[in-house]
């Protein structure tokens, strides 16, 4: 069985705000909830952060492993001097 996620991401402190809205049982479902929600103070003013990925349930979807950046590092993994 698929579903459609719904997130919203924006840039925000150098960093990224992400953020996951719902999970529907179809696209329709979802987009449904992107135009509701696109009226929403913050999603108004970064209508093009929405996002609808499906996904099949029961099946891995991140399997590469991760590794963790210190909080001080840019993107890049740099040590960067400390604000």
């Amino acid at each position: 069985m698929k579903v459609y996620v719904l997130q919203h991401e924006h840039d925000r402190d150098g960093g990224s705000d992400v953020k996951m809205i719902g999970i529907y049982k179809t696209e329709r479902a979802a987009e449904e909830a992107r135009r509701r929600l696109g009226t929403a103070p913050g999603f108004r003013d970064h209508p093009e952060g929405f996002s609808i990925d499906a996904y099949e349930l029961g099946q891995d979807h991140w399997t590469d492993g991760f590794e963790s950046m210190p909080s001080n590092s840019d993107k890049t993994g740099k040590q960067t001097e400390a604000a």
